[in-house]
């Protein structure tokens, strides 16, 4: 409880610095941070009981596809050397854990995210081709990695972490997996807002195990753009100025 109430206490002063007072966008981390926090605290009644065979989550061959077909209005080869690039570095930063206290690596990957954006800025990333399972590779996102990194010490260990998106029922889901049984959700509602931006709205999140499930409440909204997107990977930046790197996931999550 203490380590908790310290890694609290560290991501309010980590909310306030990054926020001025008044700033519309500190109600909404604060909402995420508690949801956050709740997760933890559950986190130790979820069994860690990963299936045989269980590839790195984090390696290259399990999280990388091999070859996409690039849909965007440039040359392949651009594409897909830029697209190596950025794959390259992220290779070996855990989803994002080893870039948070490493600023330069950061920089050097926004840059490679932003040479994407350039590829894809004439591609409608808003249509159906965004209605998939998308795995992350890589994110910014202080909150998801905060329960990536601290479910070890609740017995657990975080799985897949997926954003599910369905355009034409205009909903969302961003799940947090914790094999065999766990998972943790937010549901949300979307609108498309132009040829790159969804909006999004929080309806309720939940943390699920094999017997039980535990609601919390809705909390904030915001928008985010895919940058660039294919028909196996996508690259986006939020409201926040985090940015989000995933692959299409080789099955689909269902709630």
């Amino acid at each position: 409880m203490k380590r908790i109430l310290s890694w609290t206490r560290a991501l309010h002063v980590s909310l306030l610095t990054k926020y001025p007072p008044g700033n519309s966008n500190l109600q909404n981390d604060r909402h995420l941070l508690h949801s956050s926090m709740a997760t933890a605290l559950l986190l130790h009644h979820i069994p860690f009981n990963p299936q045989s065979p269980n590839p790195n989550p984090n390696s290259l061959k399990s999280h990388y596809p091999r070859s996409s077909t690039i849909t965007c209005s440039t040359t392949t080869s651009e594409a897909l050397s830029a697209k190596r690039h950025l794959l390259n570095l992220i290779s070996d930063q855990e989803r994002g854990l080893k870039t948070l206290n490493n600023p330069s690596k950061r920089s050097e990957i926004v840059e490679a995210i932003d040479a994407m954006a350039v590829l894809g800025q004439d591609t409608v990333t808003t249509g159906d081709s965004l209605s998939a399972t998308w795995r992350l590779l890589w994110t910014t996102e202080k909150e998801q990695l905060f329960i990536i990194e601290k479910a070890p010490l609740f017995g657990t260990q975080a799985g897949d972490v997926l954003q599910v998106i369905d355009v034409e029922k205009r909903v969302l889901n961003n799940v947090i997996t914790f094999p065999p049984s766990g998972v943790f959700f937010v549901r949300s509602t979307i609108e498309i807002a132009s040829s790159k931006r969804v909006n999004f709205r929080f309806t309720s999140a939940v943390l699920r195990g094999k017997d039980w499930e535990f609601p919390l409440p809705p909390f904030g909204q915001g928008w985010f753009e895919s940058v660039y997107l294919d028909s196996g990977f996508r690259v986006a930046k939020d409201i926040r100025e985090d940015y989000l790197v995933v692959e299409r996931a080789p099955y689909e999550w269902k709630e």
